[in-house]
């Protein structure tokens, strides 16, 4: 049989009889063996787990190329594999934005954030932003935006486990699919609750290797198939698709002046929003200097940036060898794009494969996230706040651990919630979260030395609170075809995206709160955080053992 087969002969996607693809005993087996040797190394990793430096940062052991990788594989979510290869796909070049902005966003985590988050911070991002400001307060927001950042990504990670699954075990009804999100939902409490950073860090820089060598071995395949030539590529995609339209600019996001406008809210969010992820910031205290963090972030680039040059051929690879209309009719949707052109080059094997490594994204992406919201509440808000810095590491880490086990079952009820939902769009949101909540206030702590508490204050809870409220009141959640409240319209806000209005709003707050304010924060404190950020004198050093 020829590779290019017909999807007649292939599998039926849509029958009364079967919406499986694959073998679900091969693709349930391969999964089992993976969740089996991650969770050996799991529990290797925790033996080492004896101090909070251990459980949050992994004892600042990892070197800069490890802690690239791990980074990569926490980056590299449902999103990056599943949502936008099937958005570009769908969309065609509409689609690819996705990567680039993705991409891209690394430039501004390189040259603003890294190395002076690495010298300023201890285990969250909270320590950064409270270093010269009141303490209370401003931990308390960072601690809030943290969770509320975490909860909108494990919103969309959720949303493509039961995506995946559904469509590899046949299982497309509501029900299955919140069963497999709950198991999903277990097996990462079981892994934070074990491991700990080092064991999450392990498992992502597995998964990142399994993830970009799977996706370069289809773009080779498929590039093969079209002789190598990405044109002939892209003229199968429009035989197959009957849209011409589907290589330029437009098809999404060119319709009308409000979805140009919700492009630039998109580009936005992307660009801006990965220098303020909790869970990406958190990953520069697990190496042992600055200079290695900066070095993290250079082995992270080359690596996403690769791989998203991968979902390009993959993306119209899908559209030309299985069409458009075929991933639409799939029980997961748009997100069955990578998995159904894994199926259509090489069989079962293959998909199982991949499907696993997709399986394997999603699990050590919600693990990152589940420990750096137990983190910031444990750290932040527990021992912090509550406490004042008045209790020891092991109560710490134990009320980390029980943090877990409600943010993991949070997390279920969510991702049952947001089934069906595009993850790549999902984590869009994120983004503009994170990027109205979290980056103004982390610049100007940084960078503007008259900042103060209320600007930071300002800042977090208005950015936070307008993302949400504007993605509560959009065509996201209610008023459209696809929205998450069906048979309701509230949607007052036009734009998918609140990035363009809520992110712009934040860094206006945090400047309005300071000048406003009669209170000036401690001199001696902001000459430390100068220093200490731009020189790494004072900063948190590795652990030994």
């Amino acid at each position: 049989m020829s590779i290019i087969s017909s999807a007649a002969v292939r599998v039926p996607l849509q029958t009364a009889e079967t919406t499986t693809v694959g073998s679900p005993l091969l693709n349930i087996s391969i999964f089992g063996l993976f969740v089996a040797i991650t969770l050996v190394i799991v529990l290797r990793a925790s033996r080492n787990n004896k101090t909070a430096a251990d459980y949050y940062a992994a004892g600042r052991s990892f070197t800069g190329g490890q802690n690239g990788t791990a980074i990569a594989g926490d980056y590299l979510s449902a999103a990056s594999f599943l949502g936008i290869v099937g958005a570009i796909a769908i969309n065609g070049y509409d689609g690819f934005l996705y990567s680039i902005g993705f991409l891209v966003a690394w430039l501004v985590a390189l040259l603003l954030v890294a190395e002076l988050l690495r010298n300023t911070g201890k285990f969250t991002m909270a320590d950064v932003l409270s270093f010269r400001l009141k303490q209370r307060p401003v931990r308390i927001a960072a601690a809030i935006t943290t969770l509320a950042v975490c909860f909108f990504y494990l919103l969309a990670q959720m949303a493509g486990a039961g995506g995946l699954v559904s469509l590899l075990l046949g299982i497309d009804d509501r029900l299955g699919q919140s069963v497999v999100i709950t198991v999903v939902g277990v097996l990462m409490i079981m892994y934070v609750l074990i491991g700990g950073m080092k064991g999450t860090t392990w498992v992502q820089i597995i998964k990142a290797c399994l993830l970009i060598a799977g996706a370069f071995i289809m773009t080779v395949w498929v590039l093969a198939i079209h002789g190598f030539n990405l044109s002939t590529l892209l003229g199968a995609a429009i035989e197959t698709s009957g849209n011409a339209a589907i290589t330029s600019p437009g098809l999404q996001y060119g319709l009308s002046a409000i979805t140009r406008i919700d492009f630039l809210s998109l580009a936005l969010a992307l660009v801006l929003g990965t220098a303020a992820l909790p869970h990406v910031l958190m990953r520069f205290y697990t190496v042992p200097t600055a200079k290695e963090a900066r070095r993290s972030v250079v082995w992270a680039i080359w690596l996403i940036g690769a791989f998203y040059l991968f979902t390009l051929v993959l993306g119209y690879g899908a559209s030309a060898l299985i069409g458009a209309e075929r991933i639409a009719a799939a029980p997961g949707g748009v997100n069955s794009a990578a998995p159904l052109l894994a199926y259509e080059l090489g069989g079962s094997i293959l998909l199982g494969l991949i499907s696993a490594v997709a399986f394997a994204t999603i699990l050590a992406v919600v693990a990152g996230l589940t420990i750096t919201a137990a983190a910031s509440f444990a750290h932040d808000i527990y021992a912090s706040v509550i406490r004042r810095g008045k209790v020891d590491p092991d109560g710490e880490v134990k009320v980390a651990r029980r943090t877990v086990v409600v943010i993991g079952l949070l997390s279920i009820i969510g991702g049952i919630g947001a089934q069906g939902q595009n993850v790549a769009f999902l984590v869009a949101l994120a983004f503009a979260v994170a990027a109205s909540a979290n980056l103004p206030t982390i610049l100007y702590s940084l960078f503007w030395k008259k900042f103060n508490t209320q600007g930071a204050v300002w800042s977090m809870y208005g950015g936070l609170g307008s993302a949400i409220l504007l993605i509560a009141l959009s065509p996201v959640v209610s008023g459209g075809e696809k929205s998450m409240i069906q048979g309701a319209d509230f949607s007052v806000f036009p734009l998918s995206n609140p990035g363009i209005v809520s992110i712009p709003l934040a860094f206006f707050l945090g400047w309005l709160g300071t000048i406003l304010s009669r209170t000036k924060e401690d001199p001696m404190k902001q000459a430390e955080m100068e220093v200490r950020s731009l020189t790494g004198v004072g900063a948190e050093k590795a652990t030994d053992h």
